[in-house]
């Protein structure tokens, strides 16, 4: 089950970083990409609710819903 479950989640991710039917990055780098700015939001949205500024995490959203965007459409 965990070969199945690793990749069903590797199809996810690639699924989720790539808009084409033959992507023309390295999945991996794409797959780190996403993942590094998932937890860059949820680690940056925790640091300013902390500090009293949960303004600050629209900012963020919207960063990273561009990187997002940039990554899967800018090839």
């Amino acid at each position: 089950y965990g070969t199945l479950d690793s990749m069903f989640l590797k199809r996810w991710l690639v699924y989720i970083t790539n808009n084409e039917q033959t992507p023309r990055h390295e999945q991996e780098f794409d797959i780190a990409f996403f993942i590094i700015n998932t937890l860059a939001v949820i680690i940056g949205s925790a640091i300013f609710i902390y500090r009293g500024q949960p303004e600050w995490i629209a900012f963020l959203i919207i960063e990273y819903t561009w990187a997002i965007d940039t990554m899967r459409h800018n090839r």
